[in-house]
């Protein structure tokens, strides 16, 4: 490479290819931290587009937001067995007078806060709304063809008397909680009373606004807590009106909205709402600005915490690379134009572009001698900085809303980014998240020209401030998932191998890594089983893999166990929804592409006692000793004792 391409690939990777790989700039100084992560709210539409115009200079990257994709529950620390209940027991009669003592419920994070699905169960019926549904005829040359789908609504038990009950004709996720079924779909949220399943009443209907979209939604303690979105109209960007209640459109004001405090780019308007599913009437509501994307959403019994993503200034970063660390290759007249250029009052494209005109002009003086050493010199420092700085290029900013007053209690920031819901998690009343960065901030760039990622677990007291953490996790790699329970912290990094680590987290001031297994393949979604099993869902050369991890020895952790599937895929890579534990048969649940999975676990060996084909299976849930598999067009049900098919219904 001539000394040209060698000093010109340098400034491209780390000013402008920077910029387009990890996908960012921003206007925010890294010296003001507390400032990032501090919010407010708006005191006029004039206030709300001078913001705008504030971040305008970032859109077309990577966004930032303060809420988006998921919103997760956690109760407070309960006996292990509890914690993993998936149940609810009772002794409850049917129509036709035959009794039920337990019923399996969404598989959600922690037991108590119910997160809407494709199908929910009372034990007397089970509630289904399928996706799209293609009809093949038994004629070879007659297409397939559309139908539209709708809430099967199902008599389940006794399973001898399976049969279609009524039907909605909606489709959507599914809430159900004292004899009333929330759906939501696409623009509406629905209320239907199906006391009387063969003829369910419409009891409210919320009409979303053509901009407005459902983030996510939540049950607890009988209210329903809805995450809405909206883009934001820079013309008019406030008040907002995201959803109608008959004739009566909900409005936000300009003053009720909250933004960070220093200019972050968005897109969205986001509002948090609580609901009440019986009548549909809106309790409370609170709205912040945020972007698409980037952003978790994560509920304890007494706080919502919402993440938000931002990343440091590139112009800053590189600047301040030069001024710092390369002082003694550039001239003062060099160095003087960079600080000069900081301080303009110019877009941060245009301080890059102008930066290197800058370079362009100095190049020309060197000698080919000069240009040789500056290159290598540069390339050599920037590794160095990057490594002592990259903590700092990208944080989450954290919010927390107490549920009391439904008001801003405490701000707080992390370095990186977390993965999804089971990131975070609240535990005596400390905030863990689990990280990852360099990923998308000049890891192909600041660093080595490789990826330069790294993964951290922090621990964050009631007012977010970082009392403790556990760095350097799976260097170069990131995270695939995360598990947190009691005192203790399960992740699953990968790039080539699957680091399977184990977390002490009983001193929240210094938690520490305690054990690592390398296998090959990933995890990508973790369960417990009991105190010191963990099961990993994940995949291994292109097939579904299962590993039950032992952890009894927190030093060494190992895989008692391993299966793979012949499957390319499960929806339990997709949703967690789509698992399903039985602890009293020892045995749980997977869907696959060809069919549905029953596998044992008993002693410590994971053993396909059931699989049932010809079935596109979704979920399957449990009423008594009888596992109903619920796939697109049909029913199985099975008797737990046996494992015998003993019904079977197509929609």
């Amino acid at each position: 490479m001539g000394t040209k391409n060698i000093l010109w690939g340098i400034l491209v990777v780390v000013i402008i290819g920077t910029v387009l790989l990890s996908g960012c700039i921003e206007e925010k100084p890294r010296e003001n931290i507390t400032q990032i992560s501090a919010i407010k709210k708006f005191s006029s539409v004039e206030e709300f587009k001078n913001y705008l115009e504030e971040t305008k200079t970032a859109q077309g990257y990577y966004n930032y937001g303060l809420l988006s994709n998921a919103i997760t529950a956690q109760t407070p620390p309960l006996p292990f067995d509890e914690r993993l209940a998936t149940e609810f027991t009772a002794t409850k009669t049917s129509g036709s007078g035959t009794s039920f003592e337990r019923v399996s419920e969404t598989n959600v994070q922690v037991k108590g806060i119910d997160e809407p699905d494709i199908v929910k169960t009372d034990g007397k019926k089970i509630y289904f709304s399928p996706e799209i549904m293609w009809t093949y005829s038994s004629r070879k040359v007659a297409p397939p063809y559309y139908k539209e789908p709708k809430i099967n609504i199902i008599n389940a038990f006794p399973p001898t008397d399976l049969a279609m009950d009524g039907e909605i004709n909606n489709t959507g996720s599914l809430l159900l909680t004292n004899d009333v079924l929330v759906i939501f779909s696409y623009q509406n949220i629905e209320g239907y009373d199906v006391s009387d399943p063969k003829s369910p009443v419409k009891k409210w209907n919320i009409k979303l606004n053509e901009s407005t979209s459902i983030v996510t939604s939540r049950l607890y303690n009988g209210k329903i807590y809805l995450v809405l979105r909206n883009y934001i109209d820079e013309y008019n960007p406030c008040p907002i009106k995201p959803l109608t209640i008959g004739e009566n459109p909900l409005v936000i004001e300009c003053k009720e909205i909250y933004h960070p405090v220093s200019p972050v780019p968005i897109d969205i308007t986001f509002s948090a709402i609580i609901l009440n599913p019986i009548s549909g009437e809106i309790k409370n509501k609170i709205s912040f600005t945020g972007s698409y994307s980037q952003s978790i959403v994560y509920m304890s019994e007494n706080a919502i915490y919402i993440t938000y993503y931002y990343q440091e200034s590139v112009f800053r970063f590189v600047s301040k690379f030069f001024r710092e660390e390369c002082s003694d290759l550039l001239s003062k007249g060099i160095l003087e134009k960079i600080e000069k250029l900081d301080g303009y009052d110019i877009s941060e494209q245009a301080k890059l572009m102008e930066l290197q005109t800058i370079f362009e002009k100095y190049y020309r003086t060197l000698t080919n001698d000069e240009r040789l050493k500056l290159g290598n010199e540069m390339n050599n420092r920037r590794s160095k900085y990057y490594n002592k700085e990259k903590r700092n290029l990208e944080k989450s900013g954290i919010v927390k809303i107490g549920l009391e007053k439904f008001e801003v209690t405490a701000t707080g920031s992390v370095p990186g980014f977390p993965l999804n819901q089971f990131a975070l998690d609240e535990y005596e009343e400390n905030l863990r998240i689990a990280t990852t960065f360099g990923e998308r901030f000049g890891g192909r760039g600041f660093g080595t020209g490789g990826r330069e990622s790294a993964n951290d677990v922090y621990v964050l007291d009631k007012n977010l401030k970082i009392i403790g953490a556990i760095k350097d996790l799976g260097m170069q790699e990131r995270i695939y998932s995360a598990r947190f329970i009691g005192d203790s912290g399960y992740l699953v990094t990968f790039r080539e191998t699957d680091p399977f680590y184990v977390l002490d987290l009983s001193n929240p001031k210094k938690p520490e890594l305690k054990g690592e297994l390398k296998i090959p393949g990933y995890s990508s979604y973790l369960h417990p089983i009991t105190e010191d099993k963990i099961l990993g869902i994940g995949k291994e050369n292109w097939q579904v893999k299962i590993s039950l991890f032992d952890v009894s020895q927190v030093e060494n952790p190992k895989e008692s166990d391993k299966y793979l599937l012949d499957e390319s895929w499960s929806d339990i890579l997709n949703t967690h929804h789509a698992f399903l534990l039985d602890t009293k048969h020892d045995v749980f649940f997977l869907p696959g592409s060809k069919g549905g999975y029953v596998f044992s676990y008993k002693d410590d060996k994971l053993k396909l006692i059931k699989a049932v084909s010809e079935i596109s299976a979704r979920r399957a849930i449990y009423i008594n000793d009888y596992l109903y598999i619920i796939g697109d067009d049909k029913i199985v049900v099975l008797n737990e004792n046996d494992w015998e098919k003993i019904n079977e219904m197509k929609f």
